[in-house]
């Protein structure tokens, strides 16, 4: 085995002596961006620390870097090299693998001659000491290479010596905010009123843990565990001040706003609303939560690991004495997902207590910390740019961004790359790069695999409404099941917060002449009508400023119709379309022109009228009924239909009817006749079956109708327990408003939110040029030759993966990560393939596996990137993925962020990758 190599990072690329900080009483470690590289040995993961201790060597790729011209290289000898760049920088994460070769680190890897290192200095451990006296003790707080969190533990410990410890031990983790008066209260804890229902208040202590990342909560139950009364900074979405949720309006109407408050959680958690016993406290609360959250959220992915690392070694130090004995260490590399072996975990604590008192503290943690996170295959990619003394020149970070990372704009990107990302102010000032700031910028939004141009909106949001793909949701007030669920504003919330742009609204006659909202027939609660448009109005415009859609399925009587379209035209005022935009007769308007407003969906009096161009005065007429509740698959809910009656027609009064301008539901007779189209803001719904079946069947007619005319899918009446059925082979045809279950996880989910994280999470997508053109022959389940796009040849190596989560929260419950790449498109497209299996190790399993995927419509394609704890008996445990559309692609390395099953970012789980995107011949 090779021999392991540690470069201390100095922590004065870091820090200034702007701020004196105080720090957790545990750990004194530096900061480096190393990652522990596990071995198959036997049954058991041996560690390269071992091969260190038996005194074998271990080797440095032994790629050599070409002698860079000292002139900035021009494009057109970039691009020449530039596949023979890729390759080389590839073929590093292999060699590294191959033992015996004997090259130290950080030489035979840099240039030989013409990349002296910035000011001619030596990389030494001098280099990074500011003043050459000791550890640094001061951060550069609120800069964009190093943010400001108000929890930059690790980096934190390193900044102070133990002779800055607080006396207390109290943690503060940010000395700008060691004497905010919202902190310290947070700290200090007060009693909160929880409001549960309106029989249910209960006096609970609610106090910020020293972590200032965990809050707990003071629980009567018996048998609580200690676990259960905590719960992360991490997990809150929101803090919503007043009565904004659903249970403090109901529940809190007689206590002032002002001393009201919510903490809104990411996953389905329900909403924790508490009472204070002051408007001062109420608002320390507010404040203090929204900073924390603020400078947890500006965390990079660096500090991120830092804060999780030193979470579980605080966990592992079960007698708080500020150090780790041998069996701490056992249990600190489960609580990180690493399974090792009696022997070697011993090998390592000897190997790092140098002191011989059988316990690591100060600078052996330090050691132990460096060990850990050691990243071996991205060393071997810097040492391949980098000069002997491990330094990367802006000349070569060029021509590393223009021959690997296939970034066009490389000249200019360079060097903002380094004032952005590098640390080490030398190294900054001579306008290179170390390997600290390049980790950095592999792990920055700039290294990201998902394009970070089209995290804003770059389309065209000119072309008519028809021309896009909107985020729906299907019966969006349903927080789960379709029978017996309960039916929240707060879906509507969630929806409109993830970006969708058609929401649901099922209406029914209500009490007291107060319209309702409910799954007719079935045993799901009821929501008023206003509550929901209120809802709708705070937060439709949040996420994206583009239209949002109502979709009304209405069945109730004149005079509630009348009560709905009065709540709409009171709440909504001016955000309510009611009119035509600029006249506009022939066509539907664009999402531009819409900014801002919200259309309904819905019935309009008669078939013969025109709502472009005036209403009749009819004041209420039979207009067919749309009843998609009645399609349930389900024993009672057919029961009540029958016993219901139901009718094919329901009266319309004129002033909901006065509502639908571009949307006009009607019932699907058959496409179009050319010589007898229909007005183009008619508009149909489809079950998910017979959308499919005209897609399967007319694909080509399909697309042609969607190019005119707005389509909304929604799911079939047997999907009881809000299941969801693929889009992909809807948006193949044009569909428009393809409606989810937003509140059911899953495949089909991630594919939906992939492929509307594009263009900036607007909620509106636009279709591809071959799914627009009125001439277009396209026809997804028969593909021929024509004008559909590169066909494209895509290299996938999956290379390591980093601190995945534990899926089974046993403290002896280690994963077996896999990874499955999924392609979703068009048929010939749908592809899946996956790696071997990695015993034990969640923290930092190695793959290096490589592989290709022929895409014939790139257009449409997208890629699912899903990590899974394998198990042989039962269904593998789902850890985490990232689904992101073909188009978003960046290729050379870069890492994946994966997501939790909701849609939420983990704060540190990464995949690191190797992309690659050829034309096909």
């Amino acid at each position: 085995m090779k021999s392991c190599s540690f470069h201390c990072v100095q922590l004065s690329q870091h820090l200034s002596h702007a701020f004196r900080v105080e720090t957790d009483p545990f750990l004194d470690l530096r900061t480096t961006e190393d990652g522990l590289r596990t071995e198959k040995c036997g049954s058991h993961r041996k560690r390269s620390i071992a091969g260190k201790l038996q005194g074998q060597e271990e080797a440095g790729p032994a790629a050599k870097t070409p002698n860079p011209s000292r002139e900035e290289p021009e494009p057109e000898r970039l691009g020449r090299a530039r596949g023979a760049g890729q390759a080389a920088a590839a073929a590093a994460i292999n060699e590294e693998a191959q033992p015996g070769r004997n090259s130290s680190p950080g030489h035979g890897a840099g240039p030989a001659e013409g990349a002296a290192s910035p000011g001619g200095h030596r990389c030494s451990e001098e280099r990074g000491e500011p003043g050459g006296s000791g550890p640094a003790a001061a951060l550069i707080l609120g800069t964009a290479a190093a943010p400001a969190p108000l929890l930059l533990l690790l980096l934190l410990l390193l900044a102070a010596p133990a002779a800055a410890m607080a006396s207390n031990g109290t943690f503060l983790a940010c000395n700008s905010l060691k004497d905010d008066k919202d902190l310290k209260f947070l700290l200090k804890g007060s009693q909160l009123l929880k409001v549960k229902s309106s029989s249910w208040r209960k006096e609970r202590f609610y106090k910020l843990q020293e972590d200032c990342k965990t809050i707990w909560q003071e629980s009567k139950k018996v048998l609580r565990s200690p676990e259960s009364q905590i719960f992360s900074i991490e997990d809150i979405r929101d803090v919503r001040s007043g009565h904004k949720t659903e249970g403090m309006e109901k529940y809190a109407k007689d206590v002032p706003e002002y001393r009201c408050f919510s903490i809104i959680f990411k996953d389905q958690r329900k909403n924790l609303d508490l009472i204070a016993s002051s408007e001062d406290d109420a608002n320390h609360w507010i404040a203090g939560l929204g900073k924390i959250i603020a400078h947890s959220n500006s965390m990079n992915q660096k500090q991120k690991l830092q804060h999780w690392i030193h979470t579980c070694l605080r966990k592992a130090d079960k007698n708080k004495d500020n150090k780790m004995s041998l069996k701490e260490l056992k249990d600190f590399l489960k609580e990180v997902n690493i399974e090792v072996d009696d022997y070697h975990a011993k090998k390592i604590f000897q190997h790092c207590d140098k002191s011989k008192t059988e316990a690591l503290e100060d600078d052996e943690i330090e050691e132990f910390y460096k060990i850990l996170t050691e990243r071996k295959e991205i060393d071997s990619i810097f040492q391949m740019y980098s000069d002997p003394e491990g330094f990367m020149s802006c000349q070569n970070l060029v021509r590393f961004l223009y021959e690997v990372q296939q970034e066009e704009d490389a000249v200019v990107a360079a060097p903002a790359l380094i004032q952005r990302y590098e640390p080490n102010e030398r190294a900054k000032r001579g306008n290179a790069m170390t390997k600290d700031g390049f980790l950095m910028y592999l792990l920055s939004d700039e290294g990201n695999i998902f394009n970070p141009s089209h995290r804003k909106v770059y389309q065209d949001m000119t072309q008519p409404l028809s021309h896009y793909l909107v985020s729906s949701s299907h019966n969006t007030y349903l927080m789960e099941d379709q029978i017996t669920g309960p039916s929240s504003t707060e879906a509507y919330i969630r929806a409109l917060t993830k970006g969708c742009r058609c929401v649901e609204l099922d209406c029914w006659d209500g009490p007291n002449s107060e319209p309702v909202i409910y799954h007719g027939y079935t045993l799901t609660s009821k929501i008023l009508f206003s509550d929901v448009i209120k809802a709708i109005k705070n937060y439709a415009f949040q996420t994206s400023p583009y239209p949002v859609i109502i979709s009304l399925e209405n069945h109730c009587s004149v005079e509630q119709q009348k009560v709905m379209a009065q709540h709409m035209t009171t709440i909504l005022q001016d955000m309510l379309l009611v009119a035509p935009v600029d006249g506009n007769k022939s066509q539907f308007p664009s999402p531009e022109q819409l900014k801002g407003k919200i259309l309904v969906k819905g019935k309009k009096l008669s078939r013969q009228e025109d709502p472009i161009n005036g209403n009749n005065n009819l004041e209420a007429e039979d207009v067919s009924d749309e009843d998609e509740a009645a399609e349930i698959e389900d024993e009672s809910v057919k029961t009540k239909v029958e016993q219901k009656g139901k009718s094919d027609t329901l009266k319309l009064a004129k002033e909901l009817s006065d509502t639908v301008v571009y949307c006009k539901s009607v019932h699907f007779e058959g496409f179009d006749d050319p010589s007898h189209p229909r007005a183009f803001y008619e508009m149909s719904s489809f079950s998910e079956s017979k959308a499919l079946k005209l897609a399967q069947e007319s694909g080509t007619s399909f697309i042609h109708h969607n190019i005119r005319h707005l389509s909304r899918i929604y799911p079939a009446g047997w999907r009881t327990d809000s299941s969801n059925y693929s889009p992909v082979d809807l948006w193949n045809v044009g569909c428009q408003i393809v409606a989810l279950n937003f509140q059911t996880a899953g495949t089909e989910m991630d594919v939906y939110q992939g492929r509307f994280q594009d263009n900036g999470f607007s909620g509106y997508v636009l279709k591809p040029e071959f799914l627009r053109d009125e001439q277009t022959k396209f026809n997804p389940k028969s593909i021929t030759e024509g004008t559909w796009g590169t066909k494209k040849k895509l290299l996938l190596k999956i290379i390591s993966g980093q601190q995945l989560p534990k899926v089974n929260k046993s403290k002896n419950s280690i994963v077996d990560p896999k990874v499955t790449i999924e392609i979703y498109g068009v048929q010939q497209d749908s592809n899946k393939k996956q790696t071997k299996v990695i015993e034990n190790n969640g923290f930092n399993p190695n793959w290096n596996e490589e592989f290709t995927f022929d895409i014939e419509i790139p257009a449409l394609a997208l890629v699912r990137f899903v990590v899974e704890d394998f198990d042989m008996s039962t269904k593998n445990d789902f850890i985490g993925q990232y689904t992101l559309p073909f188009t978003s692609l960046k290729q050379g390395y870069r890492h994946i962020h994966l997501l939790t099953k909701n849609g939420d970012p983990y704060s540190s789980s990464t995949l690191f990758v190797f992309v690659n995107i050829q034309d096909c011949e």
